[in-house]
Formats: C-alpha cells, structure tokens, sequence
C-alpha cells in the first residue's frame, strides 16, 4: 500500500513563509511526476507546482517567483514565500507512484494540509 503524508500547513501573516513537505511510503517501486495543488473554499482545485524525475518544474503563473518546488528521495517540498491571502487553501500533493505490485503508474493524493494566511 501506498500513502503520501503532507506536513507543514499553518497560520502566517502577508508576506511570510511556509515549507510544506509530503512523503511517499509503502511499497513503492518507482515514482514518476510529484506535485502540489491547492483547493480553496468555493474554488476547484488547481495546480500549484508540479516536478519531473529528472527535475524540470512547472508553476501557475499565480505562484511564479515566490513558490519552488523541490523533491529528495521520496519526498516532495513546496518552500512559500511572500504568502498572500489568496494563497489560503487546502494544498495537497500528488505522485505517480508505481507500486511494487502494479504492472503501471497509478496518481496518489495525501490528505492535504491547511494554509491559512491573514494578519
């Protein structure tokens, strides 16, 4: 079985910062793309920031210039800074994992963690 387990979401002020970590465990063969989306209230959930195996990044426009994404081993970082009210949601992150059991990649969620940012 595999789980991916965020850490990090809290309260913080404009113009502060968070590093939001999630860990792939279980058993695990291979893992392909890692990501990081957001949900708040009201809204559909939306990229964030998403990496490649070998390292190459996407951002949403929204993001650029204050997010980076990052990934060791098997776990995927999202370091925030400059955060914004409009950064407040539920971020969740993603991977394509292959499962030592699966003939293929299958997309895992964690259960997300809150970002909340008011003064």
């Amino acid at each position: 079985q595999v789980q991916l387990v965020e850490s990090g979401g809290d309260l913080v002020q404009p113009g502060g910062s968070l590093r939001l970590s999630c860990a792939a465990s279980g058993s695990i063969f291979s893992i392909n793309t890692m990501g990081w989306y957001r949900q708040a209230p009201g809204k559909e959930r939306e990229l964030v920031a998403a990496i490649s195996t070998g390292g190459s990044t996407n951002y949403a426009d929204s993001v650029k210039g204050r997010f980076t994404i990052s990934r060791a081993e098997n776990t995927v970082y999202l370091q925030m800074n400059n955060l914004k009210p409009e950064d407040t949601a539920v971020y969740y992150c993603n991977a394509d994992i292959k499962s030592v059991r699966s003939s293929g990649f299958w997309t895992y969620w964690g259960q997300g963690t809150q970002v909340t940012v008011s003064s």
